[in-house]
């Protein structure tokens, strides 16, 4: 595909970066010379230096016969102008945009063809609270996924020595739960991938990627570690939009409170919020933490701009006594640095961001796309479509699916049923397909595999 990427910050280059390794012509935009002067050492790519939404710049970047334009640049304004001009000038067939104000996208209507022609609307803080809010829905877990609109979660676990499943094969988890459907994806082991078989043995610290239907996570989940109780209370470092669209979500069912070292921005979230507590100080601060009583606090979200404040932050949190802490990273350098120590869990937002994306980059259709380990890993949900003539899965039962080495397919959603992969079952047309590819190489395999064949047509 010929994409233009419009931004060259942090979500851009990622971006450009998974792209390219896909060989995907790709061409980046952005004002910034230095920035595009270092992705183009790093990457085989084009780079244009200009704004985004003028069309002489477009027009540079090839948009007359480019298949898709993604605005990922600071600011929704030229997103918008720049999608806006790919359609009025240039025809350009997909256009994805990143808008962050909440001002824009609580307004119906405004995103459509005879309005502002954007063909899909990214809201990274969007994203991002989605995944901090399941992750503390499911206390223990390092990464909840959901696919299938909710019915199947993908949960990644580290396994803790005294687990009943540590020291055993994989084989024994359908003895030892035979009421409760599961599919171990994946097992990362000092950060090698291992495609997990019935004779594999799990040991204590693998990082265990399975999935399951929704209701039966949390019986999962203790298998491989010890069970830990609800967080109820929750203190948010950081009242960005981030940290106010969790709180919004928490508030009703938990304990908020919110730490913001801005005094206007601390008298909106109180006028906004219904029952979170503000506090107007610095994260950073022990004695605000101390005379909050951290140390009864069961999370700990550190959700500000600034890297170095949500480190520092998470750290001090932890050691005065808070359970367990959430630090959000923007750095991907910093965030293998600092998980699994005295930081719990470290989210990159690129990294959540881009699996929104690559959802529309994907050909077959795919409807979900999750980046995982920085980019390494992919779990996708691809429908599949046609029959047992024009369709390479349909028809067939798992076993008989010729997947790409890596691959690894782990349940099936049949309308509102989910059923768990196992070899004699047989894909229909319609059937949701859950897969997990440790090998990003074998992308383009995976996705031919959902490519109905033109006998269909």
């Amino acid at each position: 595909m010929k994409i233009i990427i419009l931004g060259a910050g942090q979500v851009g280059g990622t971006l450009a970066e998974h792209l390219a390794r896909e060989e995907n012509d790709i061409t980046v935009v952005d004002t910034d010379g230095a920035k595009l002067r270092e992705l183009h050492t790093k990457l085989d790519i084009r780079t244009v230096t200009g704004a985004g939404s003028y069309p002489i710049v477009l027009r540079q970047a090839g948009c007359e016969d480019a298949d898709m334009l993604i605005a990922v640049t600071n600011t929704d304004e030229i997103n918008m102008i720049a999608c806006q001009v790919a359609h009025t000038l240039f025809r350009t067939p997909t256009k994805i945009a990143r808008v962050r104000s909440t001002a824009y996208l609580t307004r119906k209507g405004l995103f459509a063809h005879e309005a502002i022609p954007i063909d899909v609307l990214i809201s990274p803080e969007q994203v991002v609270t989605d995944h901090v809010r399941r992750l503390i829905e499911h206390p223990g877990a390092l990464q909840v996924l959901e696919f299938a609109g909710g019915l199947v979660q993908l949960v990644a676990v580290k396994a803790f020595y005294g687990g009943p499943l540590v020291g055993q094969d994989l084989a024994f988890l359908g003895k030892h739960m035979p009421n409760v459907e599961t599919r171990v994806a994946a097992i990362y082991r000092r950060n090698r991938p291992i495609i997990p078989r019935g004779d594999t043995v799990i040991e204590a610290d693998d990082e265990v990627f399975f999935l399951a239907a929704r209701r039966d996570i949390r019986a999962v989940m203790s298998e491989l570690r010890k069970v830990e109780r609800d967080f109820r209370r929750v203190v948010i470092a950081g009242g960005g939009n981030i940290g106010e669209r969790l709180a919004e979500h928490l508030e009703h069912s938990h304990q908020v409170k919110i730490i913001e070292h801005s005094l206007e921005r601390c008298t909106t979230l109180s006028e906004r919020l219904d029952r979170t507590v503000v506090l107007h100080g610095s994260a950073t601060s022990k004695r605000l933490l101390e005379e909050e009583n951290i140390e009864d606090c069961d999370i700990f979200c550190a959700l500000t701009n600034d890297d170095e404040v949500n480190i520092m932050s998470s750290l001090l949190a932890k050691r005065l006594g808070a359970k367990k802490v959430l630090t959000l990273i923007n750095n991907a350098a910093y965030v293998d640095l600092v998980q699994g120590g005295d930081i719990d869990i470290a989210i990159s937002p690129q990294q959540a961001t881009i699996g929104s994306l690559l959802t529309h980059v994907r050909r077959g259709d795919i409807v979900n796309v999750h980046s995982l380990r920085r980019g390494a890993a992919e779990a996708i949900e691809a429908i599949a479509h046609g029959d047992k003539q024009s369709s390479k899965v349909v028809g067939r039962t798992i076993r008989e699916i010729d997947l790409p080495d890596g691959t690894t397919i782990g349940a099936i959603v049949r309308g509102k049923e989910v059923i768990i992969a196992h070899g004699d079952v047989r894909v229909e047309s319609g059937d949701h397909i859950i897969l997990f590819v440790i090998d990003k190489r074998r992308i383009r395999d995976v996705e031919r595999l959902f490519q109905v064949g033109l006998t269909f047509f």
